[in-house]
C-alpha cells in the first residue's frame, strides 16, 4: 500500500481512495481520533456491507481489497465500446438484505424488479415442435398464486403437474435448517415425493441449477428447501425477479464506494492483507506491503481458501474444513449481433445445453442497432475450461435454433467471462463446514456469501454476512445497534 493513495480506476467516473497519513487516519500517528477502528480485509458485497455498517454506529474503518476496484465477483469491465458485466446476476423479491444494499447506495431504481414472477421456459426439444411456456404469479395467496400457471404448464403432463403441487406442500413443512437435511441431496427427497425425470428438468432444476449452482443430485437438501420454500411459497411476490439495467459496476464499485467515502471509510485498493496477528495490548495487526495496520476488531470477508491462509492459529477448532468448502463454476457467454434477434428481455430453455439469456444491449452502451445477449451457463465444469472457439462452434448454432431470428444475423463478437470458483458448492454436509460470524479469537470476524447465511451462495447471502460480521463487532465493542432488516443481530 502506498502512502500517498491509489487512484481508483475500475470504472470511469469512480472516486479516488482516500489518502493515507490524513489527520484522524488509523496510521496517522497524530492521535487524532481515538475511535474503535476495523479493518475490513475484501471490497466485495460482505465486505462492503460490513464497513457501512460499522461506520454507520462510528466506528472508524479501513476497508481493503486486492483488485483495483470494489464488487467482488460481481463487477463490470470494458471491452471497446461496450461495458460487460462478467456474469449476469438476478435477485429476488425476497432477497431484503440486498434490496436493502441497493437502496441504500441509491441504486434500487436501476435494478427494478419484476412487477409480477413471469419466466419465459423455451422446450425446442420436443418431438412436436418448440413450445414456449410460462412460470408466472397470480396475485393470490401462497400456494394458489401458482396453481394456474402450473396446471397450463405446457412442459409437463397432468399427472406430473399433480405430483409437483404434492411435492410443493411437503416442501412447504420443512425447516431448512433441520441438519438432517442438509445430509441428503435435492434429487433423492425430489424421487421420495413421486418427482419424474422430467419434472425434475422442466421445473426444479430450471429454478435450482441458477440459484444453487448445481443439479438437483448435487445440492443439498436443505439449501433446496431454502430456496423453494422462501422464494416460491413464503409470500405470493417473493420470487418476482430483478436485475441491474446498469453495469453491476455502477451499483457495486462506483455507488458503493462514493457512499463509504461518504461516511469517512478509508478504502485502500490493490491492497492485500499478507498476515493477521495480534498485538501484545490485546489488539489487531494487519500486514500489507510496506506497513502494519492496528486495528481494534477484523473483518475477513474474503473467499474461504484466502480466509484460512489469512487464520492465525486458534481462530477456528478446525480450520481445515474451510478448505473442505468446494467451490463451483459458472461459464457466461458473450454474443454481439448486428440487429435484435430477441424481443424479450431474458428466457431459459429446456432441451438445450442453452441455460438463461438475457438482452444486455442497453446496459452495456451499445450502439449500431445492434443486439448484445448474455448466456448465463451454472454448473459449467464440464466446459469452464473449454476454448472460445469450441464454445463458439456450439452455442451460436444453439441460439439459432432457439431464436429463429439469430439464423440470419451477423456476429460482431462472441467471448466468454469464466468464473472458475464463482460460489461455494452446495454440496449436501457443506452446512456443518460454514463456519459464523464469530471466531474463537476475539474481536476477529468472518463473512462472505460462503459463512454460516442459511442461503446459498449469492448476492443476498454476501450481504446477510455483512449484517453478521459487523453486529457481532458491534456487540463486541458495547454499541447498540439495530439490524438493518428487523432481525436479531
Amino acid at each position: 500500500m502506498t502512502t500517498d493513495g491509489t487512484e481508483r480506476n475500475a470504472l470511469p467516473g469512480t472516486e479516488p481512495t482516500r489518502r493515507a497519513g490524513r489527520p484522524g487516519d488509523p496510521r496517522s500517528g497524530d492521535g487524532g481520533d481515538r475511535r474503535r477502528h476495523v479493518v475490513v480485509v475484501g471490497g466485495g458485497l460482505a465486505g462492503i456491507t460490513a464497513a457501512l455498517q460499522l461506520a454507520d454506529a462510528g466506528v472508524r474503518v479501513t476497508l481493503l481489497e486486492g483488485r483495483p476496484r470494489l464488487g467482488g465477483l460481481a463487477f463490470s469491465f470494458r471491452r471497446g465500446e461496450l461495458t460487460v458485466d462478467n456474469g449476469q446476476h438476478v435477485y429476488l423479491r425476497c432477497c431484503t438484505a440486498y434490496r436493502w444494499f441497493l437502496d441504500r447506495v441509491d441504486g434500487a431504481r436501476l435494478a427494478p424488479l419484476q412487477d409480477r414472477l413471469d419466466v419465459p421456459v423455451l422446450d425446442v426439444g420436443h418431438p412436436g415442435g418448440p413450445r414456449l411456456g410460462r412460470i408466472r404469479r397470480d396475485a393470490l395467496p401462497v400456494p394458489l398464486h401458482l396453481a394456474r400457471s402450473l396446471a397450463t404448464y405446457p412442459h409437463l403432463s397432468l399427472a406430473e403437474r399433480a405430483s409437483v403441487g404434492r411435492a410443493a406442500l411437503a416442501l412447504r413443512k420443512l425447516d431448512p435448517a433441520d441438519p438432517a437435511l442438509d445430509g441428503i441431496d435435492f434429487a433423492t427427497w425430489l424421487g421420495r415425493h413421486g418427482q419424474s425425470p422430467r419434472t425434475v428438468e422442466a421445473l426444479w432444476d430450471l429454478v435450482g441449477i441458477p440459484t444453487l449452482n448445481a443439479p438437483a443430485p448435487q445440492a443439498s437438501m436443505g439449501l433446496a428447501a431454502m430456496v423453494f420454500k422462501t422464494g416460491l411459497l413464503s409470500e405470493p411476490g417473493a420470487a418476482d425477479i430483478g436485475w441491474a439495467h446498469v453495469p453491476l459496476g455502477e451499483l457495486h464499485d462506483t455507488r458503493a464506494a462514493k457512499e463509504l467515502d461518504s461516511l469517512g471509510v478509508r478504502t485502500a485498493l490493490r491492497t492485500k492483507a499478507e498476515r493477521i496477528s495480534r498485538t501484545d495490548d490485546g489488539r489487531w495487526a494487519v500486514d500489507v506491503p510496506g506497513e502494519t495496520i492496528t486495528a481494534d476488531a477484523v473483518v475477513l470477508a474474503v473467499p474461504q481458501q484466502e480466509t484460512h491462509g489469512l487464520l492465525p492459529e486458534g481462530a477456528l477448532d478446525d480450520p481445515d474444513r474451510l478448505l473442505d468448502i468446494a467451490t463451483a463454476p459458472i461459464l457466461n457467454l458473450h454474443v454481439v449481433y448486428d440487429r435484435k434477434v430477441l424481443k424479450r428481455p431474458f428466457f431459459t430453455t429446456l432441451g438445450s445445453p442453452v441455460q438463461w439469456v438475457f438482452d444486455r444491449t442497453d446496459s452495456s452502451g451499445l450502439t449500431g442497432g445492434g443486439q448484445y445477449l448474455a448466456v448465463s451457463q451454472s454448473a459449467a465444469q464440464d466446459e469452464i475450461d473449454e476454448p472460445v472457439a469450441a464454445l463458439r462452434a456450439k452455442y451460436l448454432p444453439e441460439l439459432e435454433r432457439l431464436l429463429p431470428a439469430a439464423r440470419g444475423a451477423g456476429v460482431r463478437d462472441f467471448f466468454v467471462t469464466r468464473e472458475r470458483t464463482a460460489t461455494f458448492a452446495p454440496t449436501p454436509g457443506v452446512g456443518r463446514l460454514r463456519p459464523g460470524a464469530r471466531t474463537g479469537a476475539p474481536g476477529l470476524y468472518l463473512a462472505g456469501a460462503w459463512t454460516a447465511t442459511g442461503w446459498p451462495a449469492t448476492m443476498e447471502g454476501a450481504v446477510r454476512s455483512g449484517f453478521s460480521a459487523a453486529g457481532a463487532a458491534l456487540s463486541a465493542f458495547g454499541r447498540r445497534h439495530d439490524h438493518p432488516l428487523q432481525e436479531a443481530a
